[in-house]
């Protein structure tokens, strides 16, 4: 599948500052595929080692840390030539070897001109206890297909650029309108977990479902392999209970009545670190920085996967593609789930983190599902249908930031402006011009 990492990876290879790359993800997002992909396609040699199937090969890491005696080991024991330049040596699920972790920063010190990728999902598990090289390697982020991607999946790459973005003013023609909406509910139902798409388009919307509780296992188990403390049972059921409160402010006793609060909050930041799920923070601001008026007790979260959330949720798929309305499914969280994976594949609200307003006030609370930051500006976004009267918190939040003079609201209707708002369908692109 084409991705958009892959310009990401070129771009580091070719970078005359360049350091050693650990990409991070989610387990399932496609890592492995798109980096051995750009391996053998962009160099000579190609070298992959997998620290999961070849366990004996970490001892390779246990002595001197010095990268000409590793790669002349690694040479040895596969039987391969590592030349500076013509190969790219990849680490593949180096959480599994801490030392190999320890490494890269020799690599950088020592031999900065070999390529080196590293990939692993949980890491962040391993990184808190090890001394980890700071400023000695530099980090991407992947994460499941966002629309675009999927679109170019599915054949209609042509569709990107006819794709509205922020600044869009032109409502486009009918056919084109309904084409991408059709084409979002497919997307809320089979999501961007590579394997998924995988199965949509070799089959149909009805075998995704399987490949989606393939995946819930194996999210649940693969946290037991680092999280021993917790019971198969607690993290299950911490986990099928996340899609429920999916833009909603998080009430621990909503997850759960059975586990203790100190427990879930456990369980639920295992799954951040696994980022299977992504914090949405709480802000008063209307100017940056947006941490500045963070509320760190109040916050909800945003899960993984659209098409994860759509399955665990137990919502049917003829429902998501009968809908005449997206916001009516699920009271809007499928939407709401939708906007902040896109705006998590797009760099987040700001700092790569995602934030929302929040205005507690007794006998007039007020909310905005997003502000976001582009061009240097806050501006607020909505996800709702119907006229502008009913924009309560909206018309709320203009009032008491005037500075703010735009503000966005994503719908299931065509383009429209009405003065500071700007009315746009929800497959719209979150960027401006």
């Amino acid at each position: 599948m084409k991705r958009t990492c892959n310009a990401k990876l070129l771009k580091w290879c070719n970078s005359t500052d360049r350091k050693p790359l650990i990409v991070r993800g989610a387990r399932q997002v496609g890592k492995t595929f798109s980096i051995t992909e750009f391996g053998e396609s962009h160099f000579k040699f190609f070298v992959k080692i997998d620290f999961e199937k070849e366990t004996g090969i970490k001892k390779i890491f246990d002595g001197d840390l010095s990268p000409n005696i590793i790669i002349e080991l690694i040479e040895l024991e596969k039987n391969v030539n590592i030349n500076i330049g013509e190969t790219l040596l990849f680490l593949d699920e180096i959480q599994l070897c801490p030392r190999a972790i320890m490494a890269l920063r020799y690599f950088f010190e020592e031999l900065p001109e070999l390529h080196v990728i590293a990939a692993g999902s949980l890491l962040e598990f391993e990184l808190e206890k090890i001394s980890f090289p700071v400023g000695r390697v530099e980090f991407m982020y992947m994460y499941p297909l966002s629309f675009d991607e999927f679109l170019v999946a599915t054949d209609n790459e042509r569709l990107i650029e006819k794709r509205p973005n922020l600044s869009s003013r032109t409502p486009l023609p009918v056919i084109l309108h309904e084409k991408f909406i059709n084409l979002l509910k497919t997307y809320f139902i089979v999501g961007g977990m590579p394997e998924a798409v995988k199965s949509y388009l070799s089959g149909s919307l009805h075998s995704v479902s399987k490949v989606h509780e393939n995946l819930v296992l194996a999210f649940i188990n693969d946290t037991l392999k680092y999280e021993k403390n917790f019971d198969i049972d607690t993290l299950r059921e911490v986990f099928e209970k996340i899609p429920s409160i999916i833009g909603r402010e998080i009430k621990y006793s909503n997850i759960s009545r059975d586990i203790s609060i100190y427990k879930i909050k456990k369980v639920l930041n295992v799954f951040k670190k696994s980022l299977m799920i992504h914090q949405v923070s709480s802000s008063s601001a209307s100017g940056l920085p947006l941490i500045a008026g963070i509320n760190a007790k109040v916050f909800k979260y945003c899960f993984l996967d659209i098409g994860l959330m759509q399955f665990m949720s137990g919502i049917s798929s003829n429902e998501v593609m009968q809908s005449d309305d997206l916001l009516a499914c699920y009271a809007g969280a499928l939407c709401e789930q939708y906007i902040g994976q896109e705006l998590i594949q797009a760099g987040g609200s700001q700092n790569k983190s995602l934030f929302y307003w929040n205005r507690p006030k007794r006998g007039s609370t007020a909310e905005i599902d997003y502000l976001i930051v582009r061009n240097g500006k806050v501006t607020p976004l909505e996800i709702k249908n119907g006229p502008t009267g009913k924009l309560r918190s909206l018309h709320l939040f203009m009032k008491e930031h005037p500075n703010v003079k735009q503000s966005i609201v994503l719908n299931t209707g065509e383009v429209g402006d009405c003065g500071s708002i700007n009315f746009l369908p929800i497959y719209a692109r979150l960027c401006f011009d």
